[in-house]
C-alpha cells in the first residue's frame, strides 16, 4: 500500500500482479497432474471497450500458463446461435471456465444466456446456482469476481470487518448485491453489519456517515464526497468512469464514484481509480478458473480411483 495524503491508498495492482502470480503457479501444479486450465470468453460485436477487456483476459491467462478460448461473434449474432456456443463450450472438457462477456446485442437475453452456462463452468459467479450458493454460504460454488476481489484487499489490508458496519452503494446483481452478500457471511473478512443504498434510499448521507467500511458501486462519477465519510473509514471504490479532460491523450480521464482527493484526507483507506479494484476482477477470475480445473480433477480422482484400470 503507498501513503497519500490522509489514509493509505490500496494498491490494487499490486495485490492482482501477486493473486496472479499465484494462478500461474497452481496452474503448473495442475499441468504436472495433467490438467491445464482453460477459460473460454465470447465476445458477441464490437463494443470497443469489451474488446479491450476481453484481450486483456486473453493476455492473463496466457501470462498464467493456462488455456485461453475466445470467440469473436458478429453483432447480428442471434440467440440460438450464441447458446450453441454455448454449449458446445459445456462440453468441452478442455474448458473449465466459460465467460460471455457483457453487454450483449438487444437481441439476445442475457439471462437466458447465463442460465445456460453449466454452474461448475459459470467462473463469473452470475448462475442462479451460484448466486443461490453465495447466499447461503456454500463454498463450493463461485462469487462474482469483482465483490470478491474487494474482499481479498480488505483481507490483505488487514480491514477488520468483524462486526463492522458495512454501507454497499448500489443493488446491482454483478456488484452490489453479491458485495452485500459477501461481507454479511460468516468467516474471514465478512462478519460485517451490512446495509445496501440505492436510488431509492432516504438519508443516504445518515447512512453513508455511519460505515466503518464504505463500497461505492453506482457508476457516478465522484458522486461519494467528503461529508458522505465518516472519519477513520475504509473506502472501497468500484466506481470506472470516463470524465472529458482535454490534457489527456484521449480526451478523457478515469475516475471513480469517489471523490479521492478529497475523500483521502478522512478515510484510514482507500482504493484508487484506476489501479485499485480494477485489476482485482481479471485476478479473481483466474482464480475461479484454476478453483474449477482443480475441482474437476478432484472429481476425476473420485471417479476413477487410484489402480483402476490397471493390468
Amino acid at each position: 500500500m503507498a501513503t497519500a495524503r490522509g489514509g493509505r491508498v490500496i494498491d490494487g495492482a499490486a495485490v492482482a500482479r501477486d493473486l496472479r502470480h499465484d494462478a500461474a503457479v497452481q496452474t503448473a501444479e495442475l499441468r504436472a497432474a495433467g490438467m491445464t486450465p482453460g477459460l473460454a470468453v465470447i465476445l458477441v460485436g464490437d463494443d470497443p471497450a469489451s474488446a479491450v477487456y476481453v484481450r486483456a483476459k486473453g493476455r492473463a491467462c496466457e501470462e498464467a500458463g493456462m488455456h485461453s478460448v475466445t470467440l469473436r461473434l458478429p453483432a447480428d449474432t442471434t440467440e440460438a446461435q450464441l447458446l450453441s456456443h454455448v454449449e458446445a463450450l459445456n462440453r468441452d472438457e478442455a474448458i473449465h471456465g466459460i465467460l460471455v462477456q457483457m453487454p450483449l446485442p438487444r437481441q439476445i437475453r442475457a439471462e437466458e444466456v447465463i442460465r445456460r452456462i453449466r454452474p461448475e463452468k459459470d467462473v463469473d459467479g452470475f448462475h442462479p446456482v451460484n448466486v443461490g450458493k453465495l447466499l447461503i454460504g456454500e463454498r463450493d460454488g463461485f462469487a462474482p469476481c469483482t465483490p470478491a476481489g474487494v474482499q481479498e484487499l480488505l483481507r490483505r489490508a488487514g480491514v477488520q470487518t468483524k462486526g463492522a458496519e458495512c454501507v454497499v452503494l448500489g443493488r446491482s446483481n454483478i456488484v452490489g448485491k453479491p458485495m452485500a452478500a459477501l461481507m454479511m457471511q460468516s468467516g474471514e473478512s465478512a462478519d460485517a453489519t451490512v446495509t445496501v443504498c440505492h436510488s431509492r434510499t432516504r438519508e443516504l448521507k445518515s447512512h453513508t456517515r455511519r460505515a466503518d467500511i464504505l463500497i461505492a458501486a453506482i457508476g457516478k462519477a465522484r458522486f461519494v464526497t467528503p461529508d458522505m465519510v465518516k472519519p477513520g473509514a475504509v473506502v472501497i471504490d468500484v466506481g470506472i468512469n470516463r470524465v472529458e479532460d482535454p490534457t489527456a491523450k484521449n480526451g478523457y480521464r478515469l475516475v471513480g464514484d469517489v471523490d479521492f482527493d478529497g475523500v483521502r484526507q478522512l478515510a484510514s483507506l482507500i482504493t484508487p481509480v484506476p489501479g485499485g479494484v480494477g485489476p482485482m476482477t481479471i485476478a479473481m477470475l483466474l482464480r475461479n478458473t484454476v478453483r474449477s480445473a482443480r475441482m474437476t480433477l478432484e472429481r476425476r480422482s473420485v471417479a476413477t480411483p487410484s489402480g483402476a484400470g490397471a493390468r
